[in-house]
């Protein structure tokens, strides 16, 4: 939980930093952003499904 709420005060940081020099923030739009990450996350879910239930018989 600690990593989570770590993440979240340096992401607020710094859009607060390239908000304040009236900057581009520096991340996708929403949406895809979320899909992205989701995409990442099922991607090594498969992978280790993969590797535990097809690769060790």
């Amino acid at each position: 939980m600690y990593e989570v709420l770590a993440a979240l005060g340096a992401g607020i940081a710094v859009g607060i930093i390239f908000s304040f020099l009236k900057l581009p923030l520096p991340a996708p739009p929403v949406f895809s952003a979320v899909v992205g990450v989701f995409g990442v996350y099922a991607g090594g879910m498969i992978y280790k499904y993969v590797l535990e239930h097809w690769m060790t018989k």
